[in-house]
Formats: C-alpha cells, structure tokens, sequence
C-alpha cells in the first residue's frame, strides 16, 4: 500500500507497467507543478498519454468549484474508468483529487505522491478524501483507498519551514495518542530540518496505517486521530472564514494544547504529563492569536464537527502519553477553560 521509491522511481514504474490503465491524469498545484512535477516526469517511464491538470495551491482552492472543474475537465478529456489519476502533492491534492477521482463516473483508480510531510505522514493515508463546504474542514467526502501511495522523501527538500513544520504536528500526534517511544524521539530534535525528521517518517506512517487498518470507517479507535483536531479544525475555519488562512499543522499544534489542556481539566490527563506536553509542542510552534474568536463562534463550528453524535461534541483526548480516548464528552465549562488557557499562555 505504502512504498518509498528509489531515485529511479522504478517502484511507480513497475506499478504502472503491471496495470492496465488507458490514460494518466497527474494533479498538480502550481508549487508542485514547479518543485516535483520535473522529477515525476524525468523518472516517468510509460508509453501511455498523461495530461497535466493545475489548481492553485491553497485550503481554499479545496471546494465544489474546484472539484466541478476537474471533473469537467476529465469529462472533455474523455476519461474513462480505466483511467488513473496521480495526485502529486499535498493534503489539498490528495484530498481534492482523491475525492474527484473516487466521485468521477462512480469511482475510477488514483494513487497518491505525497510531497508534503502532512500528506507523507497523514493526509495521504487512510483513504480519506474530500473537500472543504463553506468554512467547513472536510464536510464532503468519501472513504476511498488509493490504489497505491509512493513516497519520495527527497520532495521534502522542497519544502519552506513553515511547511515542513505543520507535517511535524501530526507526527507528533502520532506519538502522543499511540507510541511514547516515537513522542520521546521526536522532541528529541533540537532543530527541525529534513535531515532530523527523515529517519521518524516511517514510524508515524505505520502508526496511520495500523489505525486505518483496524477501524477504515471511523467507528472507534481511528477517531483517536482527531486528537487536537476539534479545536484546531475550528480556528483553522474561522481563519479561513476571515480570509487569513493558517497552516493545517499550526492549527493542529494549537488544538492539541488546548485539548491537553482540557484532558487535564476533565481528570483523563495529569498535570505533569499535560505540561510535558503541552511546554514541547510550544517548543517547535509559535503562538496563535485567537483573542478576536468569540467562545461562541468557536462552539458554532465544534457543534459541526463530523464525530459529534446527537448534538453531542465528541472529543480524542489523550489520557497518558501514548494513551487515547476516543467520543469524551467534555464539560461545557472546561471547553472554555481550556480556550482560556490558550489565550493565557501569550501573558506566561
């Protein structure tokens, strides 16, 4: 399912001399289009004919506008169901192009190059795909595996820091719900750079892909991916909301301190492990201001969230490090107290 690739790419090669597929469509932002789209197609060893489809790079390009033009577009291009589609890029590509490839005459294949450490260690595992409905994370989708994903760490060199950054939140993630061994590694690096991460992506890989192999459809315990993603999804959208778009990976940072934070508050979670936490991720992730968010908007969007059953707001909180739990139900009053806490800690 999952595969690192060699420099000759002969993986992919070998994937796509043994298929039978009538055309290739390749899905690329203009960065990727730029950085990776030159190494795929000098390593691109096939007779068939490929089209090139651009979107813009951004969250907000991850819409039903967008996904309407590609499926447009892959209509006059005569796609058949034989067709493939390779997304090369990052969460937005393998989402967007995971959903319309999935949606597209009821479904033909797609596999994912992920060129992000997101969609590396996240966003391209697990067969989740979808788009983002009004300021909304991910409400329209499909639960679809791609047919193969291709890594190719050196795309990773590519990357501005900041990027690199947000990827390195969900690996953390990864160590705090399901392996105290891969958290203690991880904060173990003093500077975040290719190099240091490298050697840690195919831990935080097989933890993804372990949790998606027990649970595909998100009935019990792959919801403890979601850990720092219920707060962090509602200010990612509010910022989106507000045309000031932040990071996947910085929201993610912010909602997992709020959320241990708030583990702590409900008795699931000690104080001195929530510090722990709560004073590493500090470490790698600069503050995000939310003074202007209003509690209330804030609970607006976390009554949206996909997990919620019964207008009841479910919660991953982690209970130890590299412990989870999955559909807690917080107190009200600690929700706040765990938003409070967050604004505090400019003042601290």
């Amino acid at each position: 399912m999952i595969t690192i690739v060699d420099d000759n790419f002969s993986q992919l090669n070998d994937f796509l001399h043994e298929k039978s597929f009538s055309k290739i469509f390749i899905l690329v932002d203009e960065n990727t289009h730029e950085y990776c789209l030159p190494t795929l197609l000098g390593n691109l060893e096939t007779d068939l004919g490929f089209e090139i489809l651009e979107i813009e790079a951004g969250e907000e390009m991850k819409n039903i506008q967008t996904a309407n033009q590609l499926w447009e577009i892959l209509t006059e291009m005569q796609a058949d169901r034989k067709a493939l589609v390779i997304n090369l890029g990052g969460g937005v590509i393998t989402d967007m192009g995971g959903f319309v490839a999935s949606t597209y005459k009821r479904g033909i294949q797609f596999i994912n190059i992920p060129t992000t450490l997101l969609s590396m260690c996240d966003a391209s595992i697990g067969g989740k795909t979808g788009i983002d409905l009004m300021h909304y994370k991910n409400m329209v989708g499909t639960f679809t595996f791609p047919e193969q994903i291709f890594v190719y760490p050196k795309f990773l060199e590519t990357l501005p820091f900041k990027e690199l950054r947000s990827g390195f939140a969900e690996m953390l993630k990864h160590g705090l719900i399901a392996d105290k061994l891969h958290w203690e590694n991880l904060t173990g690096i003093h500077k975040l750079d290719v190099e240091g991460i490298i050697p840690h992506i195919q831990t935080s890989m097989d933890i993804k892909q372990e949790v998606v192999e027990k649970d595909f459809h998100e009935k019990n315990i792959r919801k403890n991916l979601n850990f720092g993603h219920t707060i962090g999804h509602a200010i990612e959208s509010l910022c989106l909301s507000q045309g000031n778009p932040i990071l996947h990976g910085e929201a993610v940072a912010m909602g997992m301190i709020s959320e241990a934070h708030l583990a702590f508050l409900e008795g699931l979670l000690s104080e001195e492990d929530a510090g722990i936490i709560i004073e590493n991720i500090q470490r790698y992730y600069p503050y995000l201001d939310i003074s202007d968010f209003k509690d209330e908007d804030i609970f607006g969007l976390l009554l949206n969230d996909k997990k919620n059953t019964d207008s009841k707001i479910n919660f991953s909180l982690v209970s130890g490090i590299g412990s989870c739990v999955f559909d807690h139900q917080c107190h009200q009053k600690n929700i706040v107290g765990s938003l409070e806490f967050y604004r505090n800690l400019i003042n601290s």
